[in-house]
């Protein structure tokens, strides 16, 4: 396995290099201008809205500036692949104002995130090549950009317990989520409104239109793996969603989500998550079903010879080829004690393809609401027909008198994929290490290590064995 030197790891837990500070202190007098303006920019809104009322909007407003390093070595246990390597400096600036007054309430949010490249990771395209770039930064003649960000608008309203967002959207439900696994967050254009008007319930619903990938500052179409090569994918503009959260009791929550993305599929979601207290420590059980199928053009031939199509069909001579045709049902068991806890848990998979969800033009980072996918850097475990065994164990310091300190691991080990041979199977272990200062003037700094490795024989294009180390540091400042 590839490790970063340690005068790398140092510079990491700095935040940056002496080289680029100088660069960083003006990028950041600039975010401080371009604050101002946002808060100039909120101000006149509230006002224009509803003059004298805007008062709330300011008052209640919120503001946040995280500071985020980066680093990532991915090392592919082949001799016919460089290492993947880069590192960087990214700021993100999340402001949040209040509401108009009156029974309809106005609002607005800004999102701004920009990104510095500390380390470049070579080129690609070269046969010495010893380390090339990854998915962190976007790339031009096979070079990573110096810098790049983008700015986020958000318009809100608010009637009694029911919000209304249109704009950037963050979303987080179980058949979308939002990709923030590296410098900066994936977002998505669109409308979403939560409602809490029912005791207990929690309703979202949306509509998505585009998404911006977490290393490019360029909005792109939605689609999954299988349709979304960039020179000839077929995309859409349509994902349509719906998710209701239920605790009839306090240690009990049930979910069921609905999903569709235009000419794809259509995806049900259920889910029930429920604890249970011992005399001696607490069980956590965590059950999950999927039921996913084809629509629109994938649904038929002629649209999947269009190119809607779906990984993970092997059979060439299947009239089905290429059709989501996929069932995910999984249980994840989470026994706690002491600040210990072991976990065990399963996932299976039925259909004729892999599991489906959105991957916009290019992207190939999905995170996807399975229990394979909560931990894992470098493996999924959702190709058709696999079957998947997890065990892990976590620890919290804090039992030892060091709080902030956290320590898990997990194993993963999939079989049965449907491939060339029906004998595909891939193996994973994660572990990841954390801090989080808990006071003083440093309150909030954190410091994640993960490290990953994963191996398997499935023919998929993205199935090379690699070992990976990420080395995280967050720190966020409250502006207002």
């Amino acid at each position: 396995m590839v490790q970063a030197s340690p005068d790398l790891y140092s510079a990491t837990i700095s935040f940056v290099s002496l080289k680029q500070l100088h660069n960083i202190k003006r990028k950041l007098s600039l975010m401080n201008k371009s604050f101002s303006t946002l808060s100039i920019i909120a101000g006149t809104f509230g006002q224009f809205l509803c003059g004298q009322a805007s008062a709330e909007f300011l008052k209640d407003s919120k503001a946040a500036l995280t500071l985020r390093n980066f680093y990532i070595n991915q090392d592919p246990r082949t001799i016919d692949r460089p290492r993947v390597e880069q590192w960087g400096q990214g700021f993100i600036l999340d402001y949040k104002s209040g509401y108009t007054e009156g029974p309809v309430g106005f609002g607005l949010n800004l999102l701004g995130t920009y990104a510095i490249r500390l380390d470049d990771g070579g080129r690609t395209g070269k046969s010495d090549l010893k380390r090339m770039p990854g998915e962190t930064f976007p790339q031009s003649n096979g070079k990573s950009v110096n810098e790049f960000g983008r700015l986020g608008v958000t318009a809100k309203m608010r009637y009694s317990a029911t919000e209304l967002q249109a704009g950037t959207i963050l979303p987080k439900v179980p058949v979308v989520t939002y990709n923030d696994g590296r410098l900066l967050p994936q977002t998505f254009e669109g409308v979403q409104i939560t409602s809490k008007e029912v005791d207990n319930v929690l309703i979202t619903a949306g509509r998505l239109e585009r998404s911006t990938e977490r290393n490019s500052s360029n909005s792109d179409s939605l689609s999954i793996m299988g349709s979304n090569n960039r020179q000839t994918g077929k995309f859409s503009n349509q994902f349509y969603y719906t998710a209701i959260e239920y605790k009839p009791v306090k240690n009990l929550q049930l979910q069921y989500n609905f999903g569709k993305l235009q000419d794809f599929y259509k995806q049900n979601f259920f889910g029930l998550i429920h604890d249970l207290q011992f005399p001696v420590g607490s069980l956590k059980t965590d059950l999950r079903y999927f039921h996913n199928e084809a629509t629109g053009k994938n649904a038929s031939r002629s649209g999947r010879a269009e190119g809607y199509r779906s990984n993970g069909h092997w059979n060439t001579g299947d009239p089905d080829r290429y059709k989501v045709d996929n069932k995910l049902w999984s249980a994840q068991f989470i026994y706690s004690l002491s600040g210990h806890s072991l976990k065990a848990g399963y996932q299976k998979v039925t259909g004729k393809s892999d599991f489906p969800s959105i991957a916009p033009d290019g992207g190939t980072g999905r995170p996807t609401y399975v229990i394979t996918r909560s931990n894992t850097q470098a493996a999924q475990f959702f190709s058709a027909g696999e079957k998947t065994w997890l065990v892990g164990y976590g620890y919290d310091f804090a039992k030892l008198g060091l709080p902030g300190l956290k320590f898990d691991t997990t194993y993963y080990k999939g079989s049965n994929i449907k491939d060339v041979g029906n004998d595909a199977r891939e193996w994973a272990r994660d572990i990841n290490l954390s801090y989080q200062v808990q006071n003083g003037m440093l309150k909030g700094l954190g410091v994640v290590w993960r490290n990953g490795i994963w191996r398997g024989n499935d023919s998929s294009a993205f199935a090379v064995d690699r070992d990976e180390n990420r080395v995280i540091v967050n720190y966020t400042l409250n502006l207002l």
